[in-house]
């Protein structure tokens, strides 16, 4: 369990469900209420998308974490845009479809932190 933010543990206990587009993306109190579940670590950039940076002691560990989102985003079938460097991850979700953010998006977040530990 998540002790630092039980909260977001149960936004990663959720069902990823894809969006397949037709409703508006989420704004204001929807999406601030979601973003408060996550923490401050995730920024919400414009209303349009999350980023967060994780931090790792060398290329191997940010290579085996960056693999493991891949693995989580094609079983979720959400694919976040992921960039890798030395020690470092970062990850930046919206949902393509609708061009911002999703209940999906806050889920996937959710289940990205699990994977980094916390």
């Amino acid at each position: 369990m998540n002790e630092t933010n039980p909260v977001a543990c149960s936004l990663a206990d959720r069902e990823c469900v894809p969006c397949r587009g037709g409703v508006p993306p989420l704004k204001d109190a929807a999406l601030k209420a979601l973003a408060d579940q996550l923490g401050p670590a995730w920024q919400v950039v414009d209303e349009h998308h999350l980023e967060k940076k994780f931090r790792f002691p060398d290329f191997r560990q940010a290579l085996d974490f960056t693999v493991r989102i891949g693995e989580l985003a094609e079983q979720a079938n959400h694919h976040p845009d992921i960039h890798l460097a030395w020690g470092k991850v970062v990850v930046t979700l919206w949902t393509h479809k609708i061009g911002g953010l999703a209940e999906a998006d806050f889920v996937f977040a959710a289940k990205v932190d699990r994977l980094a530990g916390g």
